[in-house]
């Protein structure tokens, strides 16, 4: 068996993050009201507010954030799963 690299398997994780998330997002507007719709709304919002250098001539910003639901931590353990029979 081939030993995967590490920017595959960040890539396969990550997109399973981000698909998983948008699924979460949908389905937030499909679920009725309700325990259920929390649960799947319910999400963890990790930021780096915004840092900015200024040199005369122009300024630079950058920032991050990120937001995962549980969907999106869903979709990471079924990327995971899927990483384990990929090449």
């Amino acid at each position: 068996m081939r030993k995967k690299s590490l920017g595959w398997i960040l890539i396969v994780i990550i997109l399973g993050a981000f698909i998983g998330t948008a699924l979460g997002e949908v389905l937030a507007y499909i679920l009725p009201q309700g325990v259920v719709k929390e649960f799947f709304l319910r999400s963890a919002i990790f930021s780096m507010g915004p840092a900015t250098l200024n040199l005369v001539v122009f300024t630079f910003t950058l920032g991050f954030s990120f937001k995962l639901n549980v969907i999106g931590v869903m979709g990471i353990g079924i990327a995971a799963y899927f990483l384990r029979w990929t090449q």
